[in-house]
């Protein structure tokens, strides 16, 4: 299964190189990370460290190491989700998938790099702080919950 997003800010060829790491095995989850040398448009500061900081934030309390935990490009096998009720329906769905992965059985998460052609606020982008505020509130929430 991938999350894509449907404006292209990701780009679909970037599937075979994260595909081969579940087909040989080595992974369960794949995660796109925007910060591992592939091309990507340099934008906005803001969202840059308030991303690493709800990476970083995200990897405390759930013990990982992602370095794009905002991604929307996630690659798993089908079976990572048996048995779960995924319950957000905005972009908490991003911490929640996250935090799935993440516990309780640990699956093997991999994070390679992807290109990103990302959009300004003029082209339709619409994320903004109050967004970052959400994710660290549904990384909490998600912690408790599970």
């Amino acid at each position: 299964m991938v999350v894509q997003d449907a404006d292209l800010e990701y780009d679909p060829a970037d599937w075979a190189e994260m595909f081969r790491l579940l087909q040989i095995g080595v992974a369960d989850v794949v995660y796109g990370s925007r910060f591992y040398g592939r091309p990507h448009r340099a934008l906005y500061l803001y969202h840059y460290l308030g991303n690493r900081l709800i990476s970083a934030f995200f990897n405390v309390l759930f013990d990982q190491t992602l370095t794009d935990l905002e991604t929307c490009y996630k690659m798993f096998r089908r079976g990572v989700l048996d048995d779960v009720v995924l319950v957000s329906d905005d972009f908490g769905i991003e911490v929640e998938l996250s935090a799935v992965f993440a516990r309780p059985k640990r699956w093997r998460i991999y994070e390679c790099g992807v290109n990103y052609y990302g959009r300004t606020y003029a082209e339709g982008k619409k994320i903004g702080w109050r967004d970052g505020l959400l994710a660290l509130w549904y990384i909490v929430k998600f912690r408790v919950r599970r």
